[in-house]
């Protein structure tokens, strides 16, 4: 049995892994600040140690995920603007409060052990480099080598929401012009499209659809942003599958359409970029798959240093309606490309 822990800026979701199945499923509001961030990652562990009937000690691993930046040695997480803190020892708090070890990485990192966990359900395949494209109110990607977070030899590695892509485009936060954050994230539709919408994405597409030449610019950079970051992915780091997460999944397999189109109108133009065939390469995580609370679950053994099969190779399913349920089920509705 293995507990993972999802801290977001508005939720936080534990999960208890066992026997290829995620057996219990919680979810509680995120507060503010470090003691607030603490006491809700505890709030969901604790509902889900209780379900289990097992003290902390006797998960086989504790692992959780959360924004910022982490350092996945100490725990020390820094920068978590949207938590409401500047710096907090979290890999501390969590482990004195449970009695037992517990493991911290990046959100982002985590999500993309969970979702290489979802493809290698889907298609049997755990080995190569696998990208988690991260479209949410930023960019960036996790790497997963062979199971294990590839980070790079500064750490870096997956960081790519700020690449200038268009040198005459939006000024990035970051101070440069163009980034693909600036053209493929929440951040960049509220800034071209304002809207009042809980979910603005949904709101940019329906304004799409109606003709809206505005919407029609904003939703299409989104695709072509995409689908930069994808080619990014495959050419430097020869990703052979990227899959899809993050907010602006919302749009559903629409999103999928889009990048997909935007990879084949790129390859059209060029025999090289054609021969990658990168549209196949593409794909999109469920909604309801719990990516970044499954792979915490995984980060303390072994995801973020060895291969899948020392790092919970039994992860094979997901009560993704409240009850146990095959992750193949589960990406029913998203169609699933197969590498080359």
């Amino acid at each position: 049995m293995r507990l993972g822990i999802d801290i977001g800026g508005t939720k936080t979701e534990a999960v208890a892994v066992a026997n290829g199945d995620v057996v219990h499923r919680v979810t509680v509001s995120t507060g503010y600040g470090a003691t607030a961030v603490v006491r809700s990652a505890m709030d969901a562990a604790e509902q889900v140690r209780h379900a289990c009937g097992l003290p902390f000690h006797a998960f086989e691993s504790i692992g959780a995920g959360i924004p910022g930046h982490v350092d996945h040695r100490t725990g020390t997480v820094s920068h978590a603007v949207n938590l409401g803190f500047e710096t907090l020892e979290l890999r501390a708090e969590l482990s004195a409060h449970m009695g037992a070890e517990v493991h911290i990485d990046n959100d982002v990192n985590a999500a993309a052990l969970g979702a290489h966990k979802w493809v290698g359900t889907m298609t049997a395949q755990t080995g190569g480099l696998m990208a988690y494209l991260n479209l949410g109110t930023g960019l960036a990607a996790g790497l997963v080598s062979n199971g294990a977070i590839w980070r790079g030899s500064n750490g870096a590695a997956g960081e790519i929401g700020h690449i200038p892509v268009r040198p005459d485009g939006l000024l990035c936060p970051c101070g440069q012009r163009g980034c693909l954050e600036t053209l493929a994230s929440g951040s960049a539709i509220s800034r071209s499209w304002p809207s009042a919408e809980p979910l603005p994405a949904l709101a940019l597409a329906a304004a799409a659809e109606n003709g809206d030449p505005l919407a029609i610019k904003v939703l299409n950079d989104l695709y072509d942003g995409a689908a930069a970051a994808v080619r990014i992915l495959a050419l430097t780091a020869g990703v052979g599958t990227v899959v899809i997460g993050g907010g602006l999944t919302a749009l559903g397999t629409q999103l999928l359409t889009g990048v997909r189109q935007s990879l084949d109108r790129t390859a059209a133009e060029s025999k090289f970029v054609a021969s990658l065939e990168l549209s196949r390469q593409v794909n999109l995580l469920p909604r309801s798959f719990p990516a970044a609370a499954v792979g915490a679950a995984l980060i303390g053994c072994g995801g973020s240093s060895a291969p899948a099969e020392a790092a919970g190779s039994d992860l094979a399913g997901s009560d993704l309606a409240g009850s146990k349920m095959p992750l193949a089920a589960a990406g029913s509705d998203v169609p699933l490309a197969a590498s080359p």
